[in-house]
């Protein structure tokens, strides 16, 4: 494991960087204290991907695993002039969902 002062690191960011894609961790300093960590992140940390990955192993969901055919982009979407999709993502937001 790596370590980095924060002046380091601004002015070599890209190389730290290179250094966890390969797997290293680093560890970053201010004034000889770490305060952060960089690590590598595998493919199922990216954004929701964990989420789906566990709800996965769970048997909660199945993913697909084709493609949607060409035709599918051109059907015509449903009207919501009431906005209710809307209105109901919004709660689902203030909710924390």
């Amino acid at each position: 494991m790596g370590s980095a002062r924060v002046s380091e690191l601004k002015a070599s960011l890209s190389s730290y960087l290179a250094r966890v894609k390969r797997g290293e961790e680093v560890v970053v300093t201010e004034r000889g204290k770490p305060i952060a960590k960089l690590i590598p992140i595998g493919n199922d940390d990216l954004g929701d991907g964990s989420r789906l990955a566990a709800l996965e192993r769970l048997g909660v969901i199945r993913r697909g695993t084709a493609k949607l055919p060409a035709e599918f982009w051109k059907l015509a979407r449903p009207a919501d002039p009431d906005g209710h999709a809307l209105s109901l993502l919004l709660a689902d937001r203030d909710a924390g969902l």
